[in-house]
């Protein structure tokens, strides 16, 4: 994946509560009593041993975390012990096949769960090319009519759904039913953005997801930025839209400080739930928001 833009940011609040007890006179003195040995001791202690009475602070535990590869780190060796696992199944385009999916499914397979995601899912790219290309449909009929190989919605839906089918059947995937979806929608690849291209490229994304969800998928999610999100689709997203409440993974940055806070960031569609959220090192990790 790869995202230029500035990603989604969210202020995030933290909250520290104080637990007093109280107690009697007795108690106090009790307490004081306990107090004062207890400085004999320690005072004692450090006659003895330099350095002892030093307060420690206890590692901080990284929370589990998943990691996201594709043909970009084709050959490259690759991290162990993530909790789950996101692979790209493409080339960088949505008609292309990453060379190393073999491979790297076999690496997924070896992560060690912990969390409430699938230790595999998958991720697909996505675009509207339009009319022009070779892959695009010159006939189908769906939720919008009859494609005719024209610049139109339907036509703009058909792309989106064989794409879908393509990742399915022709990309080597066994049993695609078994995984979660994620679509990777992202200003790098081509999008249609003449005028009513926003509603197109979402048409383009309904046909993938209307194609995923007819087979059984365990799910169809959307990745991108906020920034890019509004570039390509905006408000071509209508209120019966099948993008509406799919879930949502963010990237966030570099920092796991990052990407905690844009669990908190707006969904993409009305009835989204950020579920996860992207930031960056030498890999791509991935932090869980639910």
């Amino acid at each position: 994946m790869i995202i230029p833009t500035v990603p989604d940011r969210h202020r995030l609040h933290l909250f520290r509560r104080q637990d007093p007890s109280p107690a009697g006179q007795g108690g106090r003195r009790r307490r004081w009593r306990t107090w004062a040995a207890a400085v004999l001791f320690v005072t004692a202690v450090h006659a003895v041993v330099p350095g002892a009475g030093v307060a420690q602070a206890a590692p901080v535990e990284a929370p589990p975390r998943g990691v996201d590869v594709s043909y970009p780190q084709c050959g490259r060796p690759l991290p162990t012990g993530q909790a789950f696992a996101i692979v790209g199944v493409n080339g960088g385009r949505a008609t292309t096949t990453n060379p190393c999916l073999a491979t790297q499914l076999a690496w997924a397979a070896r992560s060690t769960g912990g969390t409430v995601h699938d230790k595999v899912q998958l991720y697909v790219n996505t675009g509207n090319p339009g009319s022009g290309a070779a892959s695009w449909p010159r006939s189908g009929s769906n939720r919008y009519g009859a494609c005719d190989g024209s610049n139109s919605r339907a036509c703009a839906y058909q792309y989106g759904w064989d794409r879908a089918r393509d990742d399915a059947t022709i990309r080597g995937i066994a049993r695609p039913e078994r995984y979660m979806w994620w679509l990777d929608v992202e200003i790098v690849n081509t999008w249609d953005y003449s005028p009513g291209g926003r509603v197109r490229n979402a048409a383009v994304l309904e046909g993938m997801t209307e194609y995923f969800t007819s087979i059984g998928v365990r799910g169809v999610g959307l990745y991108s930025t906020r920034y890019q999100w509004g570039h390509i689709v905006g408000r071509g997203v209508s209120a019966t839209s099948s993008l509406n409440g799919l879930p949502n993974w963010r990237p966030a940055g570099f920092t796991l400080a990052a990407a905690r806070a844009t669990c908190g960031v707006a969904p993409l569609t009305p009835g989204g739930v950020v579920q996860m959220t992207q930031y960056w090192s030498d890999f791509d990790y991935n932090h869980s928001c639910i």
